[in-house]
């Protein structure tokens, strides 16, 4: 298997076969995207002192690049969704920032305090599964059927 054929076949944008889906899909991106960059990493980039506390205190080695990621993740990995490019690979490190927000950040809380963690973590499993559609920068740049 070639690295052309792995790279074609992570941005493949063939998951959905209606343009309807795709709009759907699109606005989706858009919104998780630009929500979760905009109102979670934005704040975190640089991570702040009490963020990385934080971080240690849930017993992660190296809190600093941790919290790091984190910030990474959810800024750069939020704007890069809403673009759809690299929206397979952003979505991957999204679902585990999420699932550490849930699972562990709130593991002990209620429902009502993990919702919106699990709302991220399933929509961002969408994107994984489906890619960005046709309405993005992954199928402009990497779909070979035109």
């Amino acid at each position: 298997m070639s690295i052309s054929h792995l790279l074609r076949k992570s941005f493949n944008t063939d998951s959905i076969n209606h343009v309807s889906g795709d709009w759907a899909l699109l606005f989706a991106r858009v919104f998780f995207g630009l929500s979760m960059a905009l109102a979670h990493g934005m704040n975190k980039l640089p991570p702040s002192d009490k963020f990385v506390s934080y971080i240690a205190k849930l017993g992660f080695p190296l809190p600093e690049l941790f919290a790091l990621q984190a910030g990474i993740s959810e800024c750069v990995g939020g704007l890069l969704i809403a673009i759809g490019l690299a929206t397979r690979l952003s979505a991957f490190t999204l679902i585990f920032t999420m699932f550490v927000a849930v699972f562990l950040a709130h593991a002990d809380d209620p429902y009502k305090k993990m919702e919106l963690g699990l709302c991220y973590l399933f929509a961002f499993g969408l994107f994984m599964t489906l890619g960005g559609g046709r309405f993005s920068l992954d199928h402009l740049l990497f779909n070979t059927k035109k």
